[in-house]
């Protein structure tokens, strides 16, 4: 992740809890960017703490700085900032007018505590239900982990209130079949028309669904993070750290993105012109 977006929020943190707790104490001994990657290598690749590799940081160490960023609110900040930072690159207003609602049931890890897992009925899978709202470029708006046995409409009313404080230009939202009426009640009470977009009956195979298809192009996104194949994490407030954490490392991919530039003079190389034949192309080295 680059380290000129995040680096700034990061070193704020950190003097604002030194500055709380006098300055006692031994100075930090850790870059907060090798912390960050750290947590970005987990996330990612899906191992365990205890195996993260020593080229980082100590686990605990790591794992300490992921539960108090996690309380603190540091990643849902960083997902603000980048959020409008993305969408001013892309030609938009850093506050969105519209947004989209979906959710999407997980499997959990045997360790995790009963309580906090359920049942979807329709779906047949035990486990937590995520629950987001993005804008209509796919972006995490906002987001909240349960049990998969609450229904949709229940969590979705929550996460429009959450919304419609947080995002007060937000007007119109998008959702599927699943959501009942008493959600559309709830959307006009706080002024946003919502409107259930569903499948055109008779159509086969896949079919992207008009404007909802942008929600679930982002669960896709989500699920290049390993870390989020299924729900290891013991509360669900560190079940949506980590999905805050993979979105941030996503638009900040996107906002430092730059295609690679080329001279007028130089060509591409001769193995990678589709024009040459087989002949022409050089010979492989034997070893």
């Amino acid at each position: 992740m680059p380290a000129f977006l995040v680096e700034p929020v990061l070193t704020a943190w950190r003097a604002e809890r030194r500055r709380h707790a006098l300055a006692i104490g031994r100075p930090p001994e850790h870059d907060l960017s090798e912390i960050m990657n750290a947590i970005l290598y987990i996330d990612r690749t899906g191992v365990q703490w205890r195996y993260l590799p020593h080229d980082f940081p100590p686990w605990e160490t790591v794992y300490g700085y992921f539960a108090k960023w996690q309380r603190d609110g540091v990643f849902a900040r960083l997902n603000s900032l980048l959020r409008a930072l993305v969408r001013q690159k892309g030609g938009r207003n850093a506050s969105s007018s519209a947004c989209v609602i979906d959710a999407q049931s997980v499997k959990t890890s045997t360790s995790l505590p009963a309580t906090s897992q359920g049942t979807d009925a329709g779906k047949k899978i035990v486990g937590r239900k995520r629950s987001i709202v993005t804008d209509t470029l796919g972006l995490l708006l906002a987001l909240l982990v349960t049990a998969a046995s609450v229904q949709d409409s229940a969590a979705g009313t929550r996460l429009l209130d959450q919304v419609a404080t947080d995002h007060p230009t937000i007007r119109k939202v998008w959702v599927d079949g699943g959501y009942r009426q008493h959600f559309v009640e709830h959307a006009a009470t706080l002024g946003i028309d919502m409107e259930i977009t569903q499948r055109t009956p008779g159509t086969g195979g896949f079919t992207p669904i008009p404007k909802r298809w942008t929600v679930e192009r982002t669960y896709g996104w989500l699920m290049l993070h390993r870390r989020l194949a299924r729900d290891y994490e013991t509360l669900p407030a560190r079940s949506e750290a980590v999905i805050h954490l993979a979105m941030t490392d996503l638009m900040a991919r996107r906002r430092v993105h730059r295609k690679p530039s080329r001279m007028p003079d130089q060509r591409e190389p001769a193995w990678r012109r589709p024009d040459r034949l087989p002949h022409e192309l050089p010979p492989i080295e034997r070893r």
